[in-house]
């Protein structure tokens, strides 16, 4: 059984090793505890907590620090969550309104503001649709033959590249070119935007394909952009001052780089049934991240769009502070998500 006391030496130890990095002693504990008790007592109920699996100790001699364990057992019974700033929070509201209409960026935005105020790692993941399809495509003259391709997805997702045009963009090529795009590109599935796809449209632009071509071709690139699975991940080097992770951490930036592992993490994730998940050290069910917390939440979006949103970190951060403001984000992006763009 878990007492009153015990409760209070753990919650010190762990909230003193998660400041410090170091462990905390019998002498150090009598000083900190709002009753008097002996360092004898003490260290008999620092064995105790160590037999729960609680605690560790380094050295036989040393003091003692918080298990793995004990983490989860700090958040889920002994953690009390600072509110976050409302000057942050204000913050938070305005850099994700910026990009709102557009949920790739809005998610990448996140990711990015995620590391940014937990000075872990965050990422953002859209996850790729089979029947998502093109829903509107246009064509903004930019002068000198260029243009600007610009497509949206019944999905929501939005793709635009720059064009070089061999010749001039006038209204009898932007009327082909739409004539094309009605007839053969709206509504088809992204996968199917390919080679085959261009070459019917001679029957329609006949000896204008030819200069419809680089737009066409573009398009295609667009399509198969936004038909695959994108992963992005913000602040990978606020990794290398997590101390905890030690030598660790280069297993874990490589991990990272490689991305597939990790794309097949969050699209398993996605389909648990789970709005949003911690893991902490080896509840993780990867070995490259058991020595890391990780925190993920699943979001729905536009024509039943999946994304993941999270941060990555060591077992050893400011859990108080962390988690308002990453649930702060994930309730934000949610909030703009579902209303299309409006908070």
């Amino acid at each position: 059984m878990i007492n009153e006391r015990r409760l209070a030496i753990l919650n010190l130890i762990i909230e003193h090793y998660l400041k410090t990095g170091e462990p905390m002693g019998s002498k150090t504990l009598c000083q900190l505890l709002p009753y008097s008790v002996s360092s004898a007592t003490i260290r008999n109920e620092m064995a105790y907590l160590s037999e729960l699996g609680l605690l560790e100790q380094r050295h036989t001699s040393g003091g003692r620090i918080p298990s793995k364990a004990s983490y989860r057992y700090y958040i889920d019974s002994l953690m009390e969550e600072n509110e976050i700033n409302p000057y942050d929070a204000k913050r938070i509201e305005e850099e994700l309104s910026v990009n709102a209409g557009d949920p790739e960026r809005l998610l990448d935005d996140a990711a990015r503001l995620i590391a940014g105020y937990t000075h872990c790692t965050g990422f953002s993941c859209v996850l790729e649709d089979e029947l998502d399809c093109i829903q509107g495509v246009d064509l903004i003259p930019a002068g000198n033959r260029k243009a600007i391709l610009v497509m949206l997805t019944m999905g929501s997702k939005i793709k635009s590249s720059l064009i070089n045009v061999p010749c001039a963009i006038d209204d009898d090529f932007r009327f082909m070119f739409y004539e094309v795009v009605n007839r053969l590109f709206i509504g088809t599935p992204l996968k199917e935007a390919n080679l085959a796809l261009i070459q019917s449209s001679v029957l329609i632009a006949k000896e204008r394909v030819f200069d419809l071509l680089p737009v066409l071709n573009s398009l295609c690139s667009l399509c198969n952009e936004a038909s695959h699975t994108k992963l992005n991940i913000e602040g990978k080097t606020n990794l290398l001052s997590h101390s905890e992770l030690g030598s660790d951490v280069y297993r874990l930036l490589s991990f990272l780089t490689d991305k597939e592992q990790m794309i097949g993490l969050l699209k398993a994730f996605s389909k648990e049934n789970v709005q949003a998940a911690m893991f902490i050290g080896d509840e993780n069910p990867l070995y490259e991240m058991k020595n890391t917390t990780t925190i993920i939440s699943k979001f729905n979006f536009g024509n039943n769009q999946k994304a993941t949103l999270g941060m990555i970190g060591s077992t050893r951060i400011d859990y108080k502070n962390i988690i308002p403001v990453v649930k702060y984000i994930f309730n934000t992006v949610n909030t703009l998500l579902s209303k299309g763009g409006c908070v």
